[in-house]
């Protein structure tokens, strides 16, 4: 992320304008709220694919505003991160439902209802611009959310375009007016100011560790994403060629801005000359301590942060600002170092085609110095490992404090989604070791309230048994039936009414009449003297294979998979005697 702005001690008159934009845009969106939670899902999937349709082919022109604008990044990379927003994003949501019932669970009888959270309050960086806004957009009205994009003050330009474009497809596909909203008078006191509106429901946060604890400050609901850092270990038994291939991609990718960009190379020391030419025959250069410590001195400010001058440039433009000489065409530069911490300025999050460089004993030692290095600015957020052995693989994924570990690919393509099978995202969570609410790729799915319908499945303890009075059918519980069929048929729900009945020691009541025989009755089994005190799936199984029933009172306890095996094969007779006592 980008060093935050200095905070203002006094409101200017542009941030009294911003903040009064703020409020006014946050009120529109929860007027458009109201709406936009009433409509169906095939509304909002028609809502949701126009956006995606209308910005797809304006991938390249906005990528090269937020070029030519911020001064971060590369042109074709920006281009590649808008259409992952607005294709590939678009395509894993395309099958999500968020509207109505969304699931049903009927071994628990649970019904899982998706509600919209509310207006999102989402704020885009400078470093990945339009692909954010593009991405924030399409999760948020998926979800059936108004949302007020605040952009960044360096990107805004960009990003307004990008929103227009989004916002112009949604109302002609049928969008409340207001859905999608956006700032034109951006400064940090609107942003705050904004997050605080009791209109906002949620804050989707991408920015400097500053704006990230706003936030969190904000007493609201926060997604929130924080610096990376990310490690990339790369194990004796590793493909090297690969490794370094997947490491400087990853470096160079948009000239480093990610979050998830690697930041430190961690190699074993066995294959440690063999990893130095291989990076050096890919365009890599090495620097010794004097240069190592001319770069530092330049990149990384006071406060521990990248130097905004250099973020997203390139490694030939560095090294030129910083006074150091190194062939055209070089694509990374490198820092070997021996620690982690304030002492090693080069081992904090760079922004840039600048990797550090770590030489460990084993992967024992390699594990402990990636942690070293997450805990430096990068907990819960990316790391990877570059290895042939599972068994150290998996000692990784078990052992590292971070949400992604990406194996064998880059952290910057694996960690969105590109090049893996995680949820395609440009926020990605850091968990409870980055202070952040989650450690999942946020989706659509991070942006709705879930309700549940319970139907009870066994009796309260102590509560009265009923006997004789009969309960209306149309107060029994039954499911919804699924999207697509035909729901139980009327013979089988008054199988199923009779069973329940029965369990609870009721009668079913002369009114109702059973369905047609299509078969032989079974032969009768023997029966257990005494009703039991408990009943599993194995006690039905194996009085199924010994061919008796098993008695059951009013006071037995019996799972539910064991109810339906019984009642499918006719075992469970309940009688009216008590419950004997049976031994576990």
């Amino acid at each position: 992320m980008a060093a935050d702005a200095a905070i203002p001690l006094q409101p200017t008159d542009r941030d009294l304008a911003s903040m009064h934009e703020a409020r006014t845009l946050a009120k529109a969106a929860r007027r458009a709220q109201d709406q936009l939670a009433e409509l169906s899902q095939a509304q909002i999937d028609a809502i949701v694919e126009a956006m995606a349709e209308a910005v797809t082919p304006h991938a390249e022109a906005l990528a090269r505003m937020a070029v030519e604008e911020t001064g971060y990044g590369v042109l074709a990379d920006k281009v590649q991160k808008n259409l992952f927003a607005a294709t590939r994003v678009r395509d894993f949501i395309r099958p999500m439902k968020t509207v109505g019932v969304i699931a049903r669970h009927d071994d628990r009888r649970v019904v899982e209802i998706a509600e919209p959270f509310g207006v999102v309050a989402a704020i885009v960086p400078s470093t990945n611009p339009t692909s954010t806004a593009i991405y924030k957009a399409l999760i948020a009205v998926k979800a059936r959310c108004a949302v007020v994009v605040s952009p960044h003050p360096s990107a805004a330009k960009c990003i307004t375009r990008t929103m227009e474009i989004l916002n112009e497809a949604a109302l002609k596909a049928g969008a409340p007016e207001s859905t999608l909203g956006w700032m034109r008078t951006v400064t940090l006191e609107g942003t705050q100011e904004l997050m605080r509106q009791r209109e906002v429901s949620v804050i989707l946060a991408t920015g400097g560790m500053g704006l990230v604890r706003a936030a969190y400050s904000a007493g609201k609901p926060a997604y929130g994403v924080g610096p990376g850092n990310a490690p990339c270990y790369i194990e004796r038994t590793a493909d090297v060629p690969k490794a370094v291939a997947d490491i400087i991609l990853g470096k160079t990718f948009d000239n480093g801005v990610l979050c998830s960009s690697p930041n430190s190379v961690v190699v074993d020391e066995s294959i440690s000359e063999e990893v130095r030419r291989t990076f050096v025959a890919q365009g890599a250069v090495f620097l010794d301590d004097r240069a190592a410590a001319t770069l530092a001195a330049a990149l990384v400010t006071a406060q521990r942060l990248p130097n905004p001058k250099l973020v997203g440039k390139s490694a030939v433009h560095i090294a030129r600002e910083v006074g150091l000489t190194v062939p055209e065409g070089t694509r990374v530069l490198i820092a070997p170092l021996t620690g982690v911490g304030r002492d090693y300025p080069l081992s904090i999050e760079k922004l840039c085609p600048v990797l550090s460089f770590y030489v460990v004993k084993d992967w024992h030692e390699g594990c402990e110095r990636c942690k070293q290095i997450l805990r430096y600015g990068g907990m819960g957020h990316t790391m990877s490992i570059h290895s042939r052995t599972d068994a150290v693989i998996m000692e990784f994924g078990l052992k590292k404090p971070a949400g992604r570990i990406c194996v064998n690919t880059p952290t910057t393509h694996g960690s969105i989604g590109l090049t893996t099978g995680l949820a395609p995202a440009l926020t990605l969570g850091c968990g409870g070791w980055g202070g952040n609410s989650t450690s999942d790729n946020i989706t659509p799915l991070h942006l709705l309230n879930i309700k549940r319908l319970a139907y009870e499945l066994r009796p309260a303890v102590g509560a009265a048994p009923i006997r004789e009075s009969r309960v209306p059918e149309a107060q029994l519980p039954s499911l919804p039936a699924r999207q697509g069929q035909s729901g139980v048929s009327a013979a089988a729900l008054s199988t199923r009414i009779d069973q329940f009945l029965a369990s609870r020691g009721l009668r079913s009541g002369e009114a109702r009449t059973a369905p047609p025989a299509t078969a032989s009755p079974e032969p009768p089994r023997p029966q257990t003297a005494a009703a039991v005190a408990f009943v599993c799936e194995e006690d039905v199984r194996a009085a199924l294979k010994a061919g008796t029933t098993i008695s059951i009172s009013d006071r037995t306890i019996v799972t539910p998979s064991a109810r339906e095996l019984g009642d499918a094969h006719r075992l469970l007779v309940h009688t009216s005697g008590p419950a004997a006592t049976r031994a576990s």
